[in-house]
């Protein structure tokens, strides 16, 4: 098939483009630069690389028609965050028999009352991004049925592997949490830390990305978690990455109302943004339609980031050796 992939050169993009020339497609690369790649790989080579500056472009009404132009069977869109942008492509692809693979988001069901969450749970988006993700969704899947555009949705969760710095065990971003943990050193963490996080490593993201392309007749109007298999709890992960670097974990916890206040105030929003969501989805249904087969569980994915950060000078600390 010829695979039109928007935003190839990202980090779900750096493992896609290999894996879609190793299975014979024919791939054309957008992104706004063409370079730096995240990812390096031999089957860049073999690739159509084409630059389009996706918010120029849609500003003078032409992104949908220049993707349409390149005659597509499939089109993997990992850089849709707006309904007008999704509209547009839509448009432009209507009557072309092209299938439409959107990479949606967890975040588009809110907070998580029932767990592990299916793909038929009740929606309760909070934040622009999740309701947008939501309508979105909403747009494409009504656009599926018969004289419109075959589109499936993706829903990852937190992405991680080589050259992606993990969301840490607190629920945001800070290093700092993952260097306390190495050197043996007390963390408080929110709440009692039984919030969940759901990470996923990018190549098996790209994994369901062509298994979705290649079982159309099963994905087309459907939508998917890709997620890795289960879902952790902050406490769970703390414990596990202490062990990482073979150290004990010595864990304290606090109110979320104090807590907040021990932390900046990017890394408060941040860790109330996943802990009001605190996903643990269901992947059973890609797995039973699509044949996903996460290779790495949440903590092997996490534990391939903590490497890349450690040998890129980011992270001071040693892994420990073996299992």
């Amino acid at each position: 098939m010829r695979v039109v992939v928007i935003g190839a050169t990202g980090h779900i993009g750096g493992y896609l483009v290999p894996r879609l020339v190793a299975s014979g497609h024919d791939v054309v690369a957008i992104s706004r630069h063409g370079q730096p790649r995240y990812r390096e790989h031999a089957s860049w080579s073999q690739v159509t690389n084409q630059i389009l500056d996706r918010d120029e472009e849609e500003a003078a009404g032409t992104f949908g028609a220049h993707v349409a132009d390149f005659e597509a069977d499939a089109v993997i869109d990992l850089t849709c965050f707006e309904v007008t942008s999704a509209g547009q492509l839509l448009e432009a692809l209507r009557g072309r028999n092209a299938h439409l693979v959107h990479c949606g988001s967890i975040w588009v069901y809110g907070p998580s009352t029932v767990v592990p969450t299916t793909e038929d749970a009740v929606r309760r988006p909070f934040g622009h991004y999740g309701e947008a993700k939501a309508a979105i969704e909403d747009l494409l899947l009504a656009e599926a049925g018969p004289g419109g555009v075959p589109s499936t949705i993706l829903h990852p969760g937190h992405i991680v592997g080589p050259g992606w710095s993990p969301l840490n065990p607190a629920g945001h971003f800070e290093l700092s949490v993952f260097e306390r943990l190495a050197a043996g050193e007390a963390i408080v963490l929110p709440n009692l830390g039984l919030e969940t996080v759901h990470h996923v490593h990018a190549d098996d993201v790209a994994q369901a990305f062509v298994l979705a392309i290649e079982r159309r007749a099963v994905a087309a109007g459907e939508s998917f978690h890709v997620t890795s298999d289960r879902a952790i709890s902050l406490r769970g992960y703390a414990e596990a990455v202490a062990g990482f670097f073979a150290q004990p974990s010595r864990l304290s916890f606090m109110g979320w109302d104090s807590w907040r206040e021990t932390v900046t105030a990017d890394a408060a929003e941040m860790t109330w943004d996943h802990i009001a969501h605190s996903p643990s989805m269901c992947i059973d249904k890609a797995k039973r339609l699509l044949g996903y087969a996460p290779r790495y569980t949440s903590l092997e994915a996490v534990r391939e980031s903590l490497s890349w950060l450690i040998n890129a000078g980011k992270l001071k600390a040693k892994l420990k050796e073996g299992p």
